[in-house]
């Protein structure tokens, strides 16, 4: 039992901060190898369609259009499509009102994917840049993530996600911007090494010739589509300066309906990327995908459990001081977290309590996330998360 309370320990500390440690000597050696990678400035940008799908977006949808509209670009190269499937407010009346705006309406709500898809099928710009409906751009996201196309070898443009604070930090917003900013300097290393792991929806690009539809039930249709691009030997790369911010979900109750949804769609995506798990054929990739991706969203949380269970047996069977100490520091951060969940429902903020709050919240959504997508109780459809507003 000692040695597989080790081993799973290993791969607890490897998931959640050992890659990171490691994915970092390894962008050093190639810098010290091979120098940093080279940018190559276009000549001119490529022609762009901007999507944007909106499903009842009617309180924020008048921000993202003042918003998109002043988005910079080569004149005459960007085309703005909103696809408002579904949609029974007045969202698109809204959006038909901007001539310079295509939009895109069908009565029937099949899902963002299937929205995504329609609206692709009638592109014949060079790049298409994916963005959420509540999110906000900054004004040169497009131009930031246009100009790496200039590279044949890139296929796909991962932008940043940021957190938006509307008043003072809760568990949602703490937890949910210190994941983000983990998350972003990861992405950061796996682009220089050699990928990124999954594109958020938040903000993608991808080349219009690479863009390969998913089925219309997958959940993560933005992770599916850009680690397609990445098993065809094109990079995804990651563009800090092109960020879209959103606000933080409204409670932590709300965060963990959409971590669930996003677990039980990391599940789906792992079964049908399984090719992917192959280091002999696709080397770094699988690497990194393993890494960054797939233990997060199998096994770490499962050896979270068992490696407390493990430990209270060990101690009481060798009483070590060494296991001892051990037990006692996973109490003492368990306690922490259960003290995040006493103070968030009572309304204080103490932020030293919210990230071991959010650490279990996030392990238990993977759980539970499992659960619901082999108990087939996850729908492709997204369900929005409420979240905080401006002064909120």
């Amino acid at each position: 039992m000692i040695v597989t309370f080790w081993i799973a320990l290993a791969i607890i500390v490897y998931t959640f901060l050992g890659y990171g440690l490691v994915l970092f000597i390894m962008v050093c050696i190639r810098r010290f190898i091979k120098g940093r990678r080279a940018f190559l400035s276009p000549d001119s940008l490529p022609s762009c369609s901007l999507v944007i799908a909106a499903y009842n977006e009617e309180s924020f949808i008048r921000e993202k259009i003042a918003n998109t509209l002043e988005l910079e670009y080569e004149t005459g190269k960007l085309e703005v499509v909103f696809v408002t499937d579904g949609s029974d407010d007045n969202t698109p009346g809204i959006i038909s009102g901007f001539r310079q705006i295509r939009l895109m309406h069908s009565p029937e709500r099949k899902g963002k994917i299937s929205a995504m898809h329609r609206a692709a099928e009638t592109i014949t710009s060079e790049i298409i840049v994916f963005t959420d409906a509540n999110t906000i751009l900054n004004s040169k996201a497009l131009v930031n993530m246009a100009r790496h196309y200039a590279d044949p070898e890139v296929g796909a443009v991962a932008g940043e996600k940021r957190i938006r604070v509307a008043g003072a930090a809760d568990a949602g917003t703490a937890g949910e911007g210190f994941y983000w900013k983990y998350e972003s300097l990861l992405k950061r290393w796996d682009s220089e090494l050699n990928t990124v792991v999954g594109a958020a929806g938040e903000l993608f690009s991808v080349r219009r010739e690479l863009y390969e539809p998913v089925p219309n039930d997958s959940i993560l249709d933005d992770f599916m589509i850009s680690m397609l691009i990445a098993a065809r030997n094109k990079r995804v790369v990651y563009e800090p300066e092109a960020y879209a911010m959103e606000y933080a979900s409204d409670n932590i109750n709300e965060e963990l309906k959409r971590k669930i949804r996003i677990a039980a769609g990391g599940i789906q995506s792992i079964l049908r990327l399984l090719p992917l798990l192959n280091l002999f054929r696709y080397g770094l990739l699988s690497f990194q995908y393993i890494s960054h991706r797939v233990l997060r969203w199998t096994i770490a949380p499962f050896l979270l459990v068992a490696v407390l269970l493990m430990n209270i047996l060990i101690v009481l069977e060798t009483n070590s001081p060494v296991y001892t100490l051990m037990l006692l520091a996973q109490l003492l951060f368990y306690s922490l977290a259960l003290a995040g969940l006493f103070l968030t429902n009572r309304r204080i903020r103490i932020k030293v309590f919210f990230i071991p709050y959010y650490f279990c919240v996030m392990n238990y959504a993977v759980i539970s996330g499992m659960i619901r997508y082999f108990t087939s109780r996850q729908s492709a459809i997204w369900e929005k998360a409420v979240r905080k507003t401006a002064g909120s």
